[in-house]
């Protein structure tokens, strides 16, 4: 019996490895796994929530570079390597856009950057500010640094591509969250509606119903609304609106698993009913499971962009892809549409890969091709 299944799973490989969109989005999908992982590692801004702000230089061009002085904080707190990787470095020190500078009488002096060039305009940063330093000669090289913004700023004149892998997180996370609750729920529903039938079958299936007939972002606000704003609210609601699909495959595929031979083994054996569903009819249904869960992951990532375009999703200063196209939407006929087609691309790869991901699943699973 191992054999066999090991077999199938290898035949399965096989069909899937010859599938050029489906490998070609796997490598996708596990790429942007890994930069949602150690997201801090690569963005040019590693403050917490990528939100270091320079309204100076907002709504810039991809590629803007300009010189960025840095003033170190004086009350900066020890923070672990951990939390720095995984949640980014609080932002205590302070940093500024400037236009020119120059030492003079062991002090700096600065020209801001403005759109608006202002001549003869000079700030005084003195040498007190940088406690590690006793010559205003050192300040250059240690302190100011040419800072190109790949993607641009946005309009609070925050690094769009911090902002973007950062908010890779909250897609990444709310469809594994999402999918796993649809799952939970789907597949215990569905599993109980179709083996025991009768009165359970018709309750569950009312239920399923009911809910299938709610317009799913209306259920989704409803609930999000119950619970309030936020982070994990959003993940749970919209794995509560998730799981009717999954319950319906699998009530389907439990009514016509369980009537064959080796379910009627099982019940001769005397196993328990229960022990029956998990051990023996489960794993054999959950190649149609897999491929529904590729798209609900899809799904998931919609939704919450929407969510977070109304307002209603993850709330700043976390960056949200969603968040992100609402803030820019209008800048589209103000000749900088980029800030919010560069989200939207970002939204539209992601989802992308999971549908043709679920395609290439289907295809290989399908035991009569």
């Amino acid at each position: 019996m191992s054999k066999n299944s090991n077999s199938l799973t290898q035949l399965a490989l096989q069909k899937f490895k010859k599938n050029f969109w489906g490998v070609l989005s796997f490598c996708f999908i596990a790429i942007c796994a890994f930069i949602v992982i150690f997201a801090y590692l690569f963005t040019p801004d590693d403050t917490k929530n990528a939100n270091q702000m320079h309204l100076s230089i907002h709504s810039k061009r991809p590629g803007f570079s300009v010189q960025m002085l840095t003033i170190p904080s004086t009350d900066k707190e020890e923070e672990s390597f951990v939390s720095s990787l995984f949640f980014g470095k609080e932002n205590t020190a302070t940093e500024i856009p400037i236009a020119n500078y120059k030492i003079a009488n062991n002090a700096l002096f600065i020209t801001e950057y403005s759109d608006v060039v202002v001549a003869g305009i000079e700030k005084e940063i003195p040498l007190t500010s940088f406690p590690t330093l006793t010559q205003a000669s050192e300040i250059p090289t240690q302190y100011i640094q040419q800072k190109t913004f790949r993607l641009g700023t946005d309009k609070y004149g925050r690094d769009v591509l911090s902002r973007m892998l950062i908010g890779m997180r909250i897609s990444f996370t709310i469809g594994f969250v999402a999918v796993f609750i649809s799952l939970l729920i789907g597949i215990s529903l569905g599993a109980l509606a179709g083996y025991f039938e009768g009165r359970i079958d018709a309750i569950i299936m009312w239920i399923i119903n009911v809910t299938w007939s709610i317009p799913t972002l209306l259920l989704v606000i409803a609930i999000t609304l119950a619970l309030g704003k936020g982070f994990w609210q959003v993940f749970i609601a919209v794995g509560l609106t998730m799981w009717v699909e999954v319950a319906r495959i699998v009530r389907g595929q439990v009514l016509s698993v369980k009537r064959m031979q080796y379910v009627t083994a099982a019940r001769a054996l005397g196993y328990h009913d229960f022990r029956i569903i998990i051990k023996h009819i489960l794993p054999n249904i959950m190649a149609p499971v897999i491929v529904i869960s590729a798209a609900n992951f899809a799904a998931a990532i919609l939704i919450e962009s929407g969510l977070s375009f109304l307002g209603i999703g993850a709330q700043p200063p976390m960056p949200s892809w969603g968040a992100m196209i609402k803030d820019h939407y209008s800048y589209i006929i103000l000749g900088k549409p980029y800030l919010a087609i560069i989200p939207g691309i970002a939204i539209m790869s992601l989802v992308m890969a999971f549908m043709l991901i679920g395609n290439a699943l289907r295809d290989a699973l399908d035991v009569k091709n």
